[in-house]
Formats: C-alpha cells, structure tokens, sequence
C-alpha cells in the first residue's frame, strides 16, 4: 500500500523573472513523498502561474488518485493514461506522481534513472543558464551569477531583443541559446533576426512566433540558419505529429510532459522523426532536475538550470562540473539533503 505527504512550497527567485509576456518572483512547487513498502520516493510539481495549476488543484487531483490501484512493479503507461482519465491536464502534479514512482523504481531495482532508461553520464550536454527580459544593468548581474556556465540561454521577444543580446556579448563570447516565447510576430522582421542572432552566436532558438501559427514558424524553419524548436507548441506525446516539418526539434519539459516516462517516449518520438532534442524545465528544485538530467545524455541540448535560479532550494544542489551536470552512481534519481522533517512524516 502507498502511503502519501505532500508539501506546498514557494520556491524563491534569485531575480524577478521576465519573459515576453510577463515577470513573476517566486513559483508554487507542490513536493511529493510516497512510500512503496519501505523505499520512499520524491516527487515534484513545478505550477508556474501561465499552466494554470495550483495548491488547490494539485491537492484535490492527489484526492482523487486511488492508490491501490497504482501497483509494483510500475506499468507507466497505464499510470500515465489513469491519471488522464482522472482529470483533463494538470501535468505537474502527474509528473510529481511519475517522477516519484520513477524514483522509488530506481530505489527498489538498486539502479540510478538514468541507467533504467539508457542514459550514458558520458553524453551529458552542457546545460544553460537562462537571463530573463531586462535592463541592461541588471543583465550584468545576473551573467556574474552564470560563471560556471558553458552556455547563456537568453529570454527575447520585446522591442529590445538586439540590446539585449549586445549586452550579453559586452561580457561573454559563451554560445547563446534564445528563447523568444512566441514573441515574434512579422516573419521578414523575424528572418533577418534569426540571422543577425546567428551572427552573434546563437545557436538554437526556442519558439519564435505564436505556437498556433504552424504556417508562419514553418516558414521560418525553412529558411534558419539555426535550428528552431517548438516550446510552447510541445505540450504532450500527442502533439509531436503536428509539429514535423514545422520546427527542427522540440523542447521537452517534465512538467508539461507529465514526467519521465512520456518524456522518454518524445525523446523516442523525436528521433524517429529526425528531429533535435533540448530538455529544459521551469523553476524547480533539484528533486525536478535531476529527474530531466536523468534524460539529459539522450537530448542534443539542457537547460536544467532551476536550482540556480532560486534562492531557498530545500534539497542539496545536484552534482555540477564543467557546466554538466555529473550523475551520481545512486539509486533512484539521486536526490540528496532530505531533512527527515521536511514533509511532516509519512
């Protein structure tokens, strides 16, 4: 039998956020504990504000899960389609539920996730640190905090998107990754950027113009010097078949995918459809990232850079050398600096 806690958290960022269309400060995580005999397993959903989930809903789709009828060994699939039925969309508190039972899986087998799903620690990517909309001032203090990053992963889509970008490279010569959070709206205005940024080192661009303008972002595919990739077109394993031969890859995040197990099943997908991979997440801590990183060797690019945003991660921060994240020969996903405590006991 399962036994449940759960934790709200607020998870504080080091600086307000800014993406085309809106800032925010912190972010409600609800955290997940479940016991299976005598292995625990942790759990996190990450509800930043534009999904539309929150402590309320997180805590009444927990009330509706039976979970006896959830039983080891683990059938993912059928876990994954019976949270469905339960309730139309909420994947971040599905993927609190996936990414728990992925750890207890790891935990009862002795082997790390990473190992469960193919991954090799030696193909880990490089991973991103994101610098949100703002001034320039500001965007100074915030590369100061990146120095242990390899990659700049850089939020556009106002009327300061050249600034911006300037800005950046007055401090660093770093591979830039954009995010332009379907800001873009003028194709020709968005092609001459696209090869202005490729001049500056931009080598991947996330979401250029509106997720349901498939003609126009095609459009841009055709004719980009650097991959472009669907991000808030990329929802769920359903939507990939519409989205080949519109972008060149795709950006997987746990919380939209509904965890591990159909974020595997895209990485999959995306393979066969010849198309790229960037695994990315929302603010989270590290129970969240060390879940993506899990799947991190099997992606071309990771922006798993959430516990480096916040300032009150209750969890030790994952392993971090030569801006890669170093996977640890440890059961399960890895994730360390439990208090007992934390959750109130089971």
């Amino acid at each position: 039998m399962m036994k449940i806690s759960c934790k709200p958290f607020e998870l504080e960022l080091k600086h307000p956020f800014s993406i085309s269309k809106f800032t925010r400060t912190s972010t409600p995580l609800m955290l997940l504990q479940v016991q299976y005999e005598d292995v625990i397993g942790y759990g996190e959903a990450s509800m930043v504000p534009y999904m539309g989930e929150s402590y309320e809903s997180a805590q009444a789709f927990l009330n509706l899960i039976d979970w006896s009828r959830i039983q080891y060994p683990f059938n993912f699939q059928k876990i994954i389609a019976y949270l469905d039925r339960l309730a139309p969309g909420q994947p971040a508190i599905k993927a609190a539920v996936d990414i728990a039972l992925n750890d207890i899986n790891g935990k009862v087998l002795g082997k790390p996730c990473y190992e469960i799903y193919g991954a090799d620690p030696a193909k880990m990517p490089v991973t991103s640190y994101t610098v949100g909309i703002d001034t320039p001032e500001v965007i100074r203090e915030k590369l100061k905090d990146a120095a242990a990053f390899n990659v700049i992963k850089v939020k556009l889509g106002r009327d300061n998107d050249q600034e911006i970008i300037e800005t950046i490279r007055s401090m660093t010569d770093v591979p830039l990754y954009v995010d332009a959070n379907q800001g873009w709206t003028d194709r020709i205005k968005s092609i001459d950027l696209i090869y202005w940024l490729h001049s500056k080192g931009v080598v991947l661009i996330e979401q250029p113009m509106d997720k349901y303008d498939m003609e126009g972002n095609a459009w841009l595919t055709e004719r980009s010097p650097i991959p472009l990739l669907a991000d808030e077109a990329m929802q769920r394993l359903a939507d990939m078949d519409q989205l080949r031969g519109v972008y060149h890859g795709i950006n997987i995040k746990l919380m939209k995918s509904c965890g591990m197990y159909e974020g595997h099943q895209m990485i999959l997908k995306a393979r066969s459809f010849g198309m790229k991979v960037l695994i990315g997440c929302m603010s989270e801590t590290s129970c969240a990232t060390l879940a993506a990183a899990a799947l991190a060797p099997l992606c071309n690019w990771a922006d798993l850079d959430g516990p480096w945003l916040t300032t009150n991660n209750p969890f030790t921060n994952p392993a971090f050398e030569n801006g890669k994240y170093q996977l640890q020969q440890l059961p399960g996903l890895g994730l360390t600096g439990i208090d007992p405590g934390f959750f109130g006991g089971i």
